[in-house]
């Protein structure tokens, strides 16, 4: 070997490779020897069928080291202008205290945790999420609230939907927006309401009762700072039995009236400025509140209070029943993952800064707001509004002269069209800001910041300043101080189990790594702290990160183009449909509504086609759980006329390669329909086959599967499509920012151009760091992993689904169906058993009821593996013991799992036939290190019955 060639191996390209990948080439070989495989890619060709396996790399290029990778992001950060934002718009600058920055938002005991389905071991976020909905609550003034929604626009098209189903004016078909709404927000609704068959009628707040409407939407602060009593609007629309909707700002509404006393009755927008970064758009968390009369009729998740078995206070999801895995196209809504990690992020806000704290900052950026008005108007500059918050729109003589100046001071104002511009405070906005602000105005103006204290009033009507208390629970009064709020979050997050505790073997979830290198960039300011509506040429390196992405990412798909805009899987999926729509429509097929899809399908599926006003049609899978061809066939020809599209998960959702993916395809284009591929399971295609090739029309991404973004306790997600070249033009636009990749008057599915831009970053590191060799071998060994666990689970549990050479994909189920006839040991107990071993469960009971899917992923190392099988293999053997009655059925270490430290002090828990060891320390690996559960199996029953979705009075949990 030459000197060259060792210094080159010293410059290892596949470091980060060997990091991202748990299995050590030792260990690689050890369990392709296990499973009967040669090679990697021996197993991949026993796996997947010949014909779709791409003939040649994705062409990304050689993977980059981590420093490498984080240098060239940083190059594209430097491009970006970070100018003063002053646009609005929904959009604020303003200050995520550094406590929450470093112990939420960059700490993994956050941001790697699942969805809480498995609610024992996540009351820590689920808390969290509760000071949400009760912030929520407290600043709206209405009776219930959601754990967040995707951002203001989808929550406002949320809001119209909710209007329709529960208003008595069931003769009507219009639902009125005013005009002075954001436009964004007026752009995601038309787009919801076009394929829903509602009527849009847009037009000034005050006329809206002129109109026979089974819903308004206003906004309070409107789009130009105008605060104003819509209370006479509301009653008019009321007395005509129609649902008043309002879209407010949390910030604001700290100072206003809250609008359920004006007569809202559903209010909803962003929490983005209560700490969370402007990040380009997103991901930000939606507020979203209304009656309690309305609340089988909510969209999204609702944590509620029920309690657990030994009687203590417990928090899980309530009325899960209502959502889409459950009710499918008979859905509230099609929403999967939220932003609970960034709603996070605003309650924590919210307990660091207390009542208190939240007024001085409302009140300084409104008194900065007024003084602001007083100055312009003694310089002779007209304002627009009246009345405002933070926000004013002015008239100037020379609008150019004026933008010339901001440009010069590096400052961004919003331009309203014609002489109008306008202008957003936010708490970060100084004296000193202000005074830079008043000179771009007013060309070499002086503001004298003291003497106009004291003389500017409040432009607020009395009736329209809060004078309720507000956020008087004890958690948002006893965390001011630094120490008090770092033991709070650490405490809360001592109760959640996430990534950095054991692997989340999750079917269909793809909990894998999410490396630090890629988790960097987004604290990075360049990306933080950009407005989504400033001027394009500020934004260069966002535009070359996100077209790089995009660029790969349609290598990675083998589609034509790439659509960013969608900020999560199901947001993703309804995107995807309607750009088939409008396709159709486009060649004259408009009539197309029916869409095919299989039983095995994930909920989003059907919920997405509901939205979409497609008509499902549900195609049965066979007794290997793949697509029965023939009924497939059957139902394309039978529905040939008006067959919109087929909708597919691969490989399927039993996690299996079909052999007959083409097949399927060819059915559906023979028949005149297209073929949406659900991206849940990229996981097993990246770098070996592509969507694309296989002959599918379109498919979302699951940014936060596939590509190592993570879960966030329940979000953000990302979900752009890839589509072939004839539905390219037909992806999502915005009213705001023409990105040049759609069609110019395509509607919105997101409120900003790019939906989650900030986090953009994550995959654009993971996939730079991996290139082709990377990405190809975490493929084969998430196969390899999903293979050797289910050879070796299957020694003791029925493994229910293999496909060619009896081999799985990428993940596996396993079946208790068996097990649960003959001991009566459920799904339910073995998942709450595995808490005790230190392990979240895989998914329960999908697709198949009584199974739980097992994924591993390609970044557990075997030995996390093993230890899981361990785990599983120890829960077999005590499910033997009470199925030969050593164990009673309803008293034994599965029945009464998860274990508590209030269990095992229980003088009382000598009756029990097993011991405190086997109940608390049941392995090796939970003596060296114990996750405790906090709180018992929890009744879900009792929570839905006496439903109760606020904090909890500190003395209850004493109790």
């Amino acid at each position: 070997m030459s000197e060259q060639q060792s210094l080159s191996q010293l410059f290892n390209r596949d470091e980060f490779l060997s990091r991202h990948i748990g299995p050590t080439q030792a260990q690689r070989q050890q369990m392709l020897e296990y499973v009967g495989a040669h090679s990697l890619e021996d197993l991949t060709a026993q796996i997947v069928p010949e014909g779709i396996r791409l003939p040649n790399p994705l062409g990304i290029g050689e993977p980059q080291r981590e420093v490498d990778a984080l240098a060239t992001l940083r190059g594209f950060a430097d491009q970006n202008q970070v100018y003063t934002s002053y646009i609005g718009m929904g959009y604020y600058n303003t200050h995520l205290p550094h406590v929450i920055q470093r112990n939420v938002l960059e700490n993994p005991g956050w941001y790697t945790a699942y969805t809480p389905y498995q609610p024992e071991i996540a009351q820590g976020r689920l808390e969290a999420i509760l000071n949400f909905q009760q912030l929520t609550m407290d600043l709206t003034g209405l009776d219930l609230a959601s754990a967040s929604l995707l951002d203001e626009g989808t929550a406002a098209a949320e809001a119209m939907a909710l209007a329709k189903r529960v208003s008595k004016n069931k003769k009507s078909n219009l639902f009125y927006v005013a005009d002075t709404l954001f436009p964004q927000t007026i752009d995601v609704v038309a787009t919801r309401a076009k394929h829903l068959n509602i009527e849009v009628l847009v037009g000034p707040a005050e006329q809206a009762a002129d109109h026979d409407c089974f819903g308004v939407l206003l906004q309070y602060p409107d789009r130009t700072g105008q605060v104003t009593d819509f209370s006479p609007v509301a009653e008019a629309v009321k007395a005509n039995k129609g649902i008043v909707c309002v879209a407010s700002d949390l910030l604001a509404l700290v100072k206003l009236t809250a609008p359920a006393k004006l007569g809202a009755d559903v209010v909803l927008g962003s929490a983005q400025r209560f700490g969370v970064p402007m990040g380009y758009g997103g991901p930000h968390a939606a507020f979203f509140a209304t009656r309690d009369a309305y609340k089988r009729s909510m969209p999204g998740r609702i944590i509620g209070v029920s309690k657990d078995s030994r009687g203590k206070p417990a928090l899980r999801m309530a009325m899960q029943t209502r959502e889409q895995h459950i009710r499918r196209e008979k859905a509230n809504s099609n929403i999967c993952t939220a932003q609970v990690l960034l709603a996070n992020l605003a309650s924590f806000y919210a307990v660091y800064h207390g009542p208190e704290g939240l007024k001085r900052i409302a009140e300084r950026t409104h008194r900065l707001t007024t003084i602001l008005a007083a100055a312009l108007a003694g310089a002779g500059v007209s304002l627009v509004n009246r009345s405002w918050f933070d926000t004013l729109t002015v008239e100037v003589d020379d609008v150019d002269a004026v933008l010339a100046r901001a440009e010069a001071a590096r400052i961004n104002l919003r331009v309203d069209g014609g002489n109008c511009l306008g202008v957003s405070l936010d708490e970060t906005t100084t004296a000193e800001a202000l005074k830079a602000l008043f000179a771009v105005f007013v060309d070499g103006g002086e503001l004298d910041l003291e003497a106009l204290d004291g003389a500017a009033a409040t432009p607020l009507a009395p009736e329209l300043v809060r004078v309720d208390s507000i956020l008087s629970h004890p958690v948002f009064n006893a965390y001011h101080s630094e120490t008090e709020m770092l033991r709070y979050i650490r405490r809360l997050e001592g109760r959640d189990l996430a990534l950095n505790h054991s692997m989340i073997s999750l079917g269909s979830c793809t909990m894998k790594l999410n490396a630090t290198a890629e988790m960097m960039p987004i604290s990075w300011p360049e990306f933080a702290n950009m407005h989504p509506f400033c001027p394009q040429e500020q934004a260069q390196g966002y535009r070359q990160m996100v077209d790089t992405l995009a660029d790969w990412l349609v290598k990675v798909t083998g589609y034509d183009a790439m659509c960013m805009q969608p900020n999560s899987g199901a947001s993703g999926e309804y995107a995807g449909l309607l750009a088939i729509k409008e396709y159709q429509q486009s060649i004259g097929e408009g009539h197309r509504d029916i869409c095919l899809i299989p039983s095995s399908a994930h909920g989003t599926n059907p919920a997405s086609a509901m939205l979409a006003s497609l008509k499902v049609v549900v195609t049965a899978c066979d007794a290997n759980g793949n697509v029965d061809l023939d009924d497939l066939r059957a139902k394309a020809e039978e529905h040939a006329d008006r067959l919109c599209c087929g909708m597919i998960t691969y490989p399927s959702t039993h996690g299996v390669y079909e052999e007959t993916a083409r097949e399927i395809c060819d059915i559906i284009h023979q028949h005149g329909g297209q073929v949406y591929m659900d991206g849940a399971n990229m996981n097993a295609q990246v770098g070996i086959t592509a969507p694309g090739f296989i002959g599918s029309d379109v498919s979302h991404l699951n940014l936060h599967k596939t590509f190592a973004i993570p879960h966030g306790g329940g979000g953000p997600g990302v979900g752009p499509i890839g589509v072939k070249a004839h539905l390219a033009p037909f992806v999502a636009g915005h009213s705001v920012v023409k990105t040049g990749a759609e069609s110019q008057d395509n509607g919105a599915v997101s409120s900003a151009q790019y939906g989650s831009a900030s986090i953009l970053p994550i995959s654009w590191m993971y996939i730079a760091m991996l290139g082709d060799r990377g990405l190809a071998e975490s493929t084969q060994v998430a196969m390899l992993s999903a293979n050797y666990l289910a050879k070796k689970l299957g020694e003791h549990y029925p493994v229910l689904y293999t496909g060619r050479n009896d081999r799985v994909a990428h993940e596996c189920i396993i079946d208790l169906r068996p097990l649960k006839e003959a001991s009566g040991v459920t799904e339910m107990d073995v998942a709450k058993r595995l808490m005790d071993y230190g392990f979240h469960a895989p998914t329960m009971s999908f697709p198949v009821a009584g199974t739980l899917m097992v994924e591993p992923t390609e970044s557990e190392s075997q030995v996390e593996l093993d230890r899981f099988v361990e785990a599983m293999v120890s829960i077999r053997r005590e499910i033997d013991r009470v199925q030969s009655g050593e164990w009673p059925a309803d008293n034994n270490p599965l029945r009464n799992a998860p274990h508590t430290q209030a269990d095992i002090m229980d003088e009382a828990f000598g009756e029990r036939p097993y011991s405190r060891e086997l109940a608390a320390f049941p392995s090796q690996a939970t003596r060296e290190g114990k996750f405790w559960p906090t709180v018992n199996r929890i009744d879900d029953v009792f929570g839905d019955r006496n439903l109760f979705c606020a904090c909890v009075p500190i003395d209850a949990y004493r109790e």
